[in-house]
């Protein structure tokens, strides 16, 4: 009996040890489930209740639970939770009355982070309108076709951004879009057609609670967002982000172990996922404090999450290169910071962030705005986008296909079905559409939503997403980002189109043909722009139009860093531009026989030489 007890004891003292030579992750395995499983239990309470739980719903519990919480922290001024809820409903009573919003509406925010951004948004829920995110950077067609594709009622834009609302007034007009300007005071506008939301207006409104009723109509799969994303057509798509899917992408910091008592700090733009979502609505629904800030400093970063406690901060990977790259201080260690959350960090500037800056967790996460399958790198193993997990692998069917990044298009065998890469080789991630990962398309854009769907890909008749990336999962699960297919490359963190840079290069005098693609540039993350161009007969390069262009038409994170003229550009059977060899050239000038030209910020395009190619992948000259 005595000998049987101790033989089970002695084995129960061992399992621990066993478990660990089977599986090295397994205590983060188990955490990670039991958060999982207790997430789940909770979104399918939502999923069911009645009436409908949004995430508006979810902040006005946390109003109740701790009214007196702060809940947003910018420049010398902070709010508590109910500061944030009357200011809400005073602007939604001001929006009602003076820009006559109503349910159902789609009314458009053109603005930089501040908290009036929170506040309009919160006021817009409470309406139970639609709030479309733009870019504050896009101008012209771009900023135009953003304003039509969602089919925006109301534009409501900074005051600072009156003049890019301007530029394209005649056809918003034309159009029947209310335009209004946010600022301090009623104004005598010179401008016919656009209209101010003073200050005054919107203070001297009540700020009593709204009568749900309003938005009486908001089902769980109700458009809660429109967020934009760049695309193969060169102009900038409405991903559609039900209520369901806001709430669930919002648990994101819930995943990572984020509690109420941390303060989160938010710089990257609230017109991302990454600053709305995963910052913003995610940290409402934990109920922590918010850190805002209108752009990112890296001179200033750990002077605020010193000056603010802050706890957890967010992170795209040129962000961790910026923080790495500044000069080095004797209290680089001195914060408070546990936890990093964000992707596209790469390796190299994981290990060095951390050596340099601590023991914070690095938590990086992969998913698309409009994707249904995302993955998160729980364990922290260094270079890794994610973990196969069990009740993920259950909850959401993906897998990895064999790619042929020439013809771009994926591998078929003889039956005419996708082939399934082995673990450990590169393969298209493609996540199978179901009820539980669904894929909700783009707004108005039926073509481009069938574009991201692959039908027939195992069986005939099931329907995947094509997710335009190509990912790599080794023999212990962790999965790897490998590149981007199709015409989108990243640079400085956000996603650039060639074909929408190709056509506003063409439209320079001098430009026949071009084709644009993106490099890699030694110690930055992502790849930067390059145009290959034709020049029209009997016409030279001209540098001062080209820069002039460029600098009005696209941000500055899409404008071609390299220009490289040739004779003619090489194209495909189907007359495709061929990119993969001028980018394996890149913009190295002993590499090509072309004239070559770099942008210098102060100078515009000059002559590329070998010394100034030495110098930028030394890091010297910095992009």
């Amino acid at each position: 009996m005595y000998v049987l007890l101790y033989t089970i004891l002695a084995g129960l003292a061992i399992l621990p040890l066993f478990l660990y030579l089977r599986n090295p992750y397994f205590t983060q395995d188990l955490r990670y489930t039991v958060t999982c499983i207790l997430l789940g239990l909770r979104i399918n309470r939502i999923k069911r209740s009645k009436p409908f739980y949004s995430m508006l719903d979810c902040f006005l519990d946390k109003v109740k639970k701790h009214p007196n919480k702060q809940f947003i922290v910018f420049e010398k001024s902070s709010y508590t939770y109910r500061d944030v809820d009357k200011q809400s409903n005073k602007l939604a009573r001001a929006l009602s009355q003076h820009a006559s919003v109503k349910e159902g509406d789609t009314v458009a925010l053109f603005m930089g982070n501040e908290p009036m951004y929170v506040f309009i948004w919160l006021a817009l829920a409470k309406l139970g309108c639609t709030a479309a995110l733009l870019n504050y950077n896009i101008r012209s067609k771009s900023l135009l076709h953003c304003f039509t594709c969602c089919g925006t009622n109301v534009l409501l834009a900074a005051s600072e951004l009156r003049g890019a609302v301007e530029e394209v007034l005649p056809t918003l007009r034309e159009q029947s879009v209310s335009v209004f300007v946010l600022g301090e005071e009623e104004e005598k506008c010179v401008t016919e057609g656009v209209n101010t939301l003073s200050s005054s207006r919107i203070q001297q409104a009540s700020d009593q609670p709204l009568d749900p009723q309003l938005r009486s109509k908001v089902t769980l799969k109700s458009p809660a967002l429109y967020i934009y994303t760049s695309g193969t057509t060169g102009l900038p798509k409405a991903a559609v982000i039900t209520q369901e899917r806001l709430y669930m992408a919002s648990s994101m910091q819930a995943i990572s172990g984020v509690a109420s008592d941390d303060v989160f700090y938010i710089y990257l733009p609230l017109y991302h996922t990454a600053g709305f979502i995963m910052g913003l609505t995610g940290a409402i629904e934990r109920g922590n404090t918010v850190v805002l800030r209108r752009k990112f400093s890296a001179s200033n970063f750990w002077d605020d999450c010193r000056k603010h406690k802050v706890t957890v901060i967010q992170y795209i990977g040129e962000i961790m290169r910026y923080l790495c790259n500044s000069p080095k201080k004797d209290n680089d260690r001195y914060h408070k910071v546990r936890l990093a959350l964000g992707n596209g960090l790469r390796a190299d500037t994981w290990s060095e962030f951390l050596q340099r800056f601590g023991d914070i967790r690095v938590c990086e996460c992969y998913g698309a705005t409009e994707g249904n399958v995302g993955f998160i790198n729980y364990i922290g193993k260094v270079g890794a986008i994610g973990k196969e997990h069990f009740l993920h692998k259950a909850n959401f069917s993906y897998v990895l296909i064999q790619y042929d990044t020439e013809r771009e298009e994926p591998v078929k065998d003889s039956r005419g079905f996708c082939i399934k890469v082995p673990k450990g080789e590169t393969g298209l991630l493609v996540a199978k559409i179901t009820a539980q990962a669904p894929f909700s398309g783009y707004v108005n854009n039926e073509q481009q939503t069938d574009r991201k769907k692959l039908r027939d890909v195992f069986v005939e008749g099931d329907l995947y997403f094509n997710s335009g990336d190509l990912l790599r999962i080794d023999h212990e699960g962790f999965v790897y980002f490998m590149d981007r297919i199709g015409d989108t490359f990243r640079w400085k963190g956000e996603n650039v189109a060639t074909t929408e840079v190709t056509e506003h290069l063409i439209m320079v005098e001098c430009i026949e043909e071009a084709n644009v693609y993106g490099v890699k540039v030694p110690g930055h993350e992502g790849r930067v722009g390059m145009a290959a161009i034709k020049l029209k007969d009997d016409m030279e390069f001209d540098s001062k139009a080209t820069l002039e262009h460029v600098k009005t038409s696209l941000p500055s994170y899409a404008r071609p860093r390299f220009i490289r003229i040739q004779n003619s550009l090489a194209v495909t059977g189907t007359f495709k531009h061929m990119k993969v060899k001028l980018a394996e050239e890149g913009f190295n000038p002993s590499m090509m026989q072309d004239r070559l030209y770099y942008l210098e910020d102060s100078k515009g395009y000059i002559p590329m030489t070998q010394e100034m190619y030495h110098s930028i992948s030394d890091g010297k000259i910095h992009l």
